[in-house]
């Protein structure tokens, strides 16, 4: 009997991805989005005093090559602080660039809480807690890690290249960057992550013999946000692969799609000590 693959909708016989399938669609609870009309931080802070080079800090210091490494940053006040100052700003003022950014460091910061309070991003249970029940405050209101990515950053923004800025904690993701994301310097932060993914022989890699592209899941389960920006996943592809060569073949059509399988696998020693025993 064929099911739903969970982000595409197309058939497959495997069981558990029906049943995850269940759960990205909140077909057993927690389905509701939880991102509210405003947002009233207590405390609000002035945007203009807003920074993220707190979070920079700590990336700098406990990422090295997409690397995560939990226990420093359970270890490092600065993580904390910042985390209390994304729940005292209004993430609706500002530039689209500032917001942008905003939303991006914000996520990839609960992502990191969320290992550190134990859970786990990998399916199908871990998924589900990690992603949907698990939540963060930020702007004065509790959001869950996929309401930040489908209902905040992809439907607001309709920005491709966040696919290659938020990182879930997954050896598949892409690298963590060593640095947070800033409004005035975001076009080219994103330009540099799309390239760096693309060209990452770990995440995808083209076979020129057999004319065989094989891709990141990432490419499949949101091919969708790449068609609208590039006509196809190919197309948007080819614009950031380093060889010319390579980028002309894959821009005509010559070359055939496989997607990889995702490697769920932490990217990082874990925390030491989970914050809620038993939420793995």
């Amino acid at each position: 009997m064929p099911f739903l693959d969970p982000q595409r909708g197309k058939a497959t016989n495997d069981l558990a991805v029906w049943a995850c399938a269940l759960l990205l669609t909140g077909s057993v609870g927690g389905g509701c989005s939880t991102v509210p009309e405003r947002f009233v931080p207590a405390d609000p802070i002035d945007p203009a005093h807003v920074s993220h080079q707190m979070l920079s800090d700590v990336l700098r210091a406990a990422v090295h090559d997409g690397q995560v490494n939990y226990p420093a940053v359970q270890m490092d006040h600065r993580f904390a602080a910042y985390l209390a100052q994304i729940d005292r700003v209004d993430p609706l003022l500002g530039s689209r660039d500032d917001r942008l950014a905003f939303w991006i460091n914000a996520y990839n910061a609960c992502a990191i809480q969320g290992i550190l309070d134990g859970y786990s991003p990998e399916p199908y249970l871990g998924w589900y807690r990690f992603f949907k029940s698990h939540t963060y405050r930020i702007g004065g209101s509790p959001l869950n890690l996929s309401d930040v990515e489908h209902e905040i950053l992809r439907k607001q923004f309709r920005e491709p290249r966040i696919h290659f800025a938020i990182v879930c904690a997954s050896s598949s993701c892409p690298k963590l960057a060593s640095r947070a994301y800033e409004g005035q310097e975001l076009d080219r932060q994103l330009d540099e992550a799309a390239r760096a993914f693309i060209n990452d022989p770990s995440r995808n890699r083209f076979d020129k013999q057999t004319r065989t592209a094989y891709l990141s899941k990432i490419f499949d389960w949101f091919e969708e946000d790449f068609a609208a920006s590039a006509g196809s996943v190919v197309q948007f592809v080819a614009q950031y692969v380093h060889e010319r060569e390579l980028s002309h073949d894959l821009a005509a059509g010559l070359y055939e799609i496989k997607y990889l399988k995702y490697d769920w696998r932490l990217n990082g020693p874990p925390p030491k000590e989970a914050a809620h025993a038993g939420a793995r």
